[in-house]
C-alpha cells in the first residue's frame, strides 16, 4: 500500500536511546528540518504532565531578566518530571506562554545556550503563545510540559 506524500512521515530518534528516552521526532515528508523544536513526537511509556511552571526559584523569587526566567522555568519543569523519575530527555512537548512575544524574539541568541543548559539537545514539540498576563504578576513566562517515561 502506498502512502500519499502529504501524510508520509519520516521519523528520527530525538534522543540517545541509551539515556532511557524512547521518543522519536516526527517529520512529514518534504518538510524542512525544524531548528530548536520538533513538529511532533512519538513514544510509549508512562506519561507525566506538568502544570504550568513559572520562573521562580524554590524560595519564590523571580529574576527580572527574561532569559533567566525562562531558564528557571525550564529547571522547574524538569524538577517536576524528575519527581516522577524522568529527565529532560523524556520531555516530549512544551507549551510556552509569554507575556511579551517581542522580548522572546529579541532574546533568541541568548535563549539557545540557556535552553541547552537545562534541556541539553532535547528539542521536543513546542508552541509559544503570547498571553496578556500570568497569575503571578512577576512572571514573564509559564511553561507546561508533557513527558513520556519508560515503563
Amino acid at each position: 500500500m502506498t502512502t500519499p506524500a502529504s501524510t508520509a512521515a519520516s521519523t528520527a530518534p530525538a534522543n540517545d536511546t541509551a539515556s532511557g528516552s524512547l521518543l522519536t521526532a516526527l517529520l512529514p515528508e518534504g518538510w524542512p528540518q525544524p531548528r530548536g523544536y520538533a513538529n511532533g513526537m512519538a513514544g510509549s511509556g508512562r506519561f507525566v504532565l506538568t502544570g504550568g511552571q513559572v520562573g521562580w526559584t524554590p524560595d519564590g523569587r523571580f529574576s527580572s531578566d527574561f532569559v533567566e526566567q525562562i531558564r528557571q522555568t525550564l529547571e522547574n519543569v524538569v524538577a517536576v518530571v524528575g519527581a516522577a523519575g524522568g529527565g529532560p530527555e523524556h520531555i516530549a512537548r512544551l507549551t510556552w506562554y509569554v507575556t511579551d512575544i517581542d522580548a522572546y524574539r529579541a532574546c533568541l541568541k541568548d535563549l539557545g545556550p540557556a535552553y541547552r543548559s537545562v534541556m541539553g539537545k532535547n528539542f521536543p514539540a513546542m508552541a509559544v503563545v503570547q498571553v496578556l498576563a500570568l497569575v503571578e504578576p512577576e512572571a514573564m513566562v509559564e511553561i507546561e510540559g508533557t513527558a513520556i517515561l519508560p515503563e
